[in-house]
């Protein structure tokens, strides 16, 4: 199964890059009084994009020797996941004014940003660690 490791990973990037750059947009879009960021084929859209970034992932991760968990970087990815989520849930539909739903944004995108250092870097401390080496 391993030799199936790359183009798995091509997909996990590039359903991580659509994921983002749709939550981006349609970030704009709700803080523009846009309905359409709503409307149900852009939500499905990225119900579809976020499945199969997931079933890449678990793939991934099912495919991966044990000791790439040893330094924590993969469990870090994964607790940050739930905090972009839940800010992003507040970004684009539960926060109660634009002031609010601008903050909760701004937080999504750099936990966001953030969870992409991580697993670029292979380290916890992520884009940090880079800096300071």
């Amino acid at each position: 199964m391993i030799e199936f490791y790359s183009p798995i990973k091509i997909v996990h990037v590039l359903a991580v890059l659509c994921s983002g750059g749709l939550f981006f947009v349609r970030g704009l879009m709700v803080l523009n009084n846009r309905e359409m960021a709503m409307a149900a084929p852009v939500r499905y859209l990225s119900y579809s994009i976020d499945t199969v970034l997931l079933t890449a992932a678990l793939m991934l991760v099912a495919m991966l020797p044990v000791g790439i968990f040893a330094n924590g970087w993969l469990l870090e990815k994964i607790l940050l996941l739930v905090v972009y989520i839940i800010l992003g849930s507040f970004a684009l539909k539960r926060a109660h004014n634009r002031k609010s739903q601008a903050g909760y944004f701004v937080a999504a995108v750099s936990v966001y940003a953030f969870i992409y250092s991580v697993a670029r870097a292979h380290h916890p401390l992520g884009i940090f660690h880079t800096l300071a080496n």
